[in-house]
């Protein structure tokens, strides 16, 4: 039987797919490709928000704030995952695992909020186009990516501190990738009722709550569209919203998988599958949903590479 560490522990162990020394090196390799291409695609689209003055509108400043999101929240936990992956060394410091945790809780609702909001300002693009510049403002927009960051900050402490106080087991191995809420609970080895409760108080108010909004603004969205006359128009207001609706479906998936159900067979099983695809994948394709189909971010881009064409001529 396990028994409870009743002092901080030193660290952690970080499992992984510790029992299966090739597929670990196979996904070694895979990771740090998606690393490499989430570095440079949210780069990208930060640089060419910022710089080029046509995608000066709420929905790249938005855009902006998604893909530096993705950038802390890779960057927090993938270059302990590929050191881990790599060497037989799979230990993480008490101290390194509060602060992945910190991070990943905090930046995790800060994205629910994010997208809830960029599914309001899609909704005022289609729905209210005629008063879209009156009612996002800069003003306003500013206060909406206050409200983001805030709710990141408060959705992390609450839960986080509670989490790390757990009555952890002394084998101190935590059958995952990353120090993340499931994962620790199911290390404990007191009683954990509360910490489930309040992963899905937590998971309510910053999963459940923002994907129901969500939802609704999509559903006057489609009412919306449907009421356009023209073919052309209503392809128009499909395309303004078919990105978002796409990271919306990609990380609300898996994210409501692992965190709904913390102590669940499938949590534990499934769960690391899901773990790395909404920590590797889903930030690597981000920036590809909203570049490779986009005609603003892709005449953006060229206009960059042509004056620094004609720069260096």
């Amino acid at each position: 039987m396990d028994t409870v560490n009743d002092t901080v522990p030193d660290g952690f162990i970080l499992l992984g797919f510790s029992d299966n020394p090739k597929l670990e090196k196979t996904l070694f390799v895979a990771v740090i490709i998606f690393y490499m291409i989430t570095l440079m695609g949210n780069i990208i689209i930060i640089l060419l928000s910022h710089t080029d003055p046509h995608l000066h509108t709420p929905m790249y400043f938005f855009l902006t704030h998604l893909s530096f999101l993705d950038l802390c929240f890779t960057s927090s936990c993938i270059p302990q995952m590929l050191v881990n992956l790599w060497g037989s060394d799979k230990t993480i410091s008490y101290l390194g695992c509060a602060a992945q945790l910190y991070i990943f809780l905090g930046l995790g609702a800060a994205e629910c909020v994010l997208l809830l909001v960029m599914a309001f300002d899609r909704y005022v693009a289609v729905c209210r186009p005629l008063h879209y510049a009156a009612i996002m403002r800069p003003h306003l927009c500013h206060r909406l990516a206050c409200l983001v960051w805030a709710s990141g900050i408060f959705g992390t402490l609450v839960q986080s501190p509670t989490t790390m106080k757990l009555p952890f087991c002394h084998h101190r191995q935590v059958d995952d990738f990353v120090c993340e809420v499931p994962a620790l609970i199911r290390l404990a080895c007191g009683d954990t009722r509360v910490n489930e409760l309040q992963i899905s108080v937590v998971g309510g108010i910053f999963l459940m709550g923002p994907l129901l909004l969500i939802l609704v603004s999509y559903c006057r969205i489609v009412q919306a569209v449907v009421a356009i006359q023209s073919q052309e128009g209503q392809i128009k207001a499909l395309r303004t919203c078919s990105s978002h609706l796409v990271v919306v479906f990609l990380f609300y998936c898996s994210v409501t998988a692992v965190y709904i159900r913390p102590r669940s067979h499938f949590s534990q099983k499934g769960g690391k599958f899901l773990t790395l695809f909404y920590t590797v994948v889903t930030p690597t394709l981000n920036p590809l949903i909203y570049t490779l189909r986009n005609k603003d971010v892709q005449g953006a881009l060229k206009r960059l590479l042509g004056k620094d064409r004609t720069a260096g001529g």
